[in-house]
């Protein structure tokens, strides 16, 4: 068993199949099935079962996987390191982001990281706020940029960028000509709220309860688990909701979305960039935490 074994195997979880897991690292279905049976041989017990045409980890293989991904990583880690000390930058390096620095903010930062280091292969999961704080702690991902901050001794924070919630609803809404509401006014109209986990839901329930309100007290329409759904479920009329300005900057101009202020909340949040204190940082990520600063200080996402 060596780690070539143990990336197939995290391909086949990941992917959800041995073909799909041969196709991502060019070699064929049955070398995929070759290497899953002299892993399963190694350890003496089955890690992938195949149901509905799936391949699914059974509990042993979920144990498996959770330790094959910190292994990868820290052998990343090391090969990026190690070409630090030679004064060269290139490796893997895998980042986090919560919904909207995850889909509006860090892509354009990893596509000119990327052109400016053309040896680096870089990899971005998109989660809710608490999926990529745990990604962060566990050693899946090396930095993390959420919208929340969390009292956690294993992880150290820092305010990277600052943003601005706001009440969206349709340009044909009968409040689109105006320029803000009130709670009260707010607890009356159908509203769409993001999935639990969400830094946005989080930060707006915050807000609520400082001014004597909650979550309960608005009339909630509909559920939803992106940004994109909610921006979509606003423009089909389910209801209005809250949500960063950066993420309907493009609507907001056209005029197909209006933005409005709440009386008496302040939605201004930050996004945080977020690390393991378990875990020395690369010389590849110390190089994109440097980029990644040095293009938001000029407003260049």
């Amino acid at each position: 068993m060596d780690l070539w074994h143990l990336k197939i195997f995290c391909k086949v979880i990941e992917q959800k199949s041995f073909s799909k897991a041969g196709e991502s690292v060019f070699i064929s279905q049955p070398t995929v099935s070759s290497h899953m049976r002299d892993l399963e041989s190694y350890f003496g017990c089955r890690m992938v079962d195949r149901l509905s045409r799936e391949a699914v980890p059974t509990k042993a293989g979920a144990l498996l996987y959770s330790y094959a991904k910190k292994l990868l990583a820290l052998y990343d880690e090391m090969e990026s390191a190690l070409s630090g000390f030679q004064g060269n930058i290139k490796g893997s390096l895998v980042i986090g982001g919560s919904t909207i620095p995850g889909e509006y903010i860090l892509p354009g930062i990893a596509g000119s990281f990327t052109k400016t280091y053309p040896d680096i292969k870089l990899s971005l999961i998109i989660g809710d706020t608490e999926k990529i704080i745990n990604d962060t702690v566990s050693g899946f991902i090396e930095l993390g940029v959420v919208g929340a901050a969390k009292k956690d001794k294993r992880i150290q924070q820092e305010i990277l960028i600052d943003d601005q919630m706001q009440l969206i609803v349709p340009s044909n809404h009968k409040w689109a000509k105006k320029k803000s509401v009130t709670i009260k006014m707010l607890t009356e109209e159908p509203f769409i709220i993001r999935e639990k986990g969400s830094g946005t839901l989080k930060s707006f329930e915050q807000n609520l309860n400082k001014a004597g309100f909650d979550i309960d007290d608005l009339k909630i329409a509909a559920q939803m688990g992106s940004t994109e759904a909610v921006r979509q479920g606003i423009k089909n009329q389910v209801g209005v909701s809250i949500l960063s300005t950066i993420a309907v900057r493009d609507n907001l101009k056209d005029g197909s979305l209006k933005a409005l202020a709440i009386e008496g909340l302040d939605l201004n949040r930050s996004f945080y960039l977020t690390l393991s204190k378990q875990r020395s940082l690369s010389p590849l990520c110390n190089a994109f935490i440097e980029h990644m600063k040095s293009r938001l200080l000029t407003n260049l996402p």
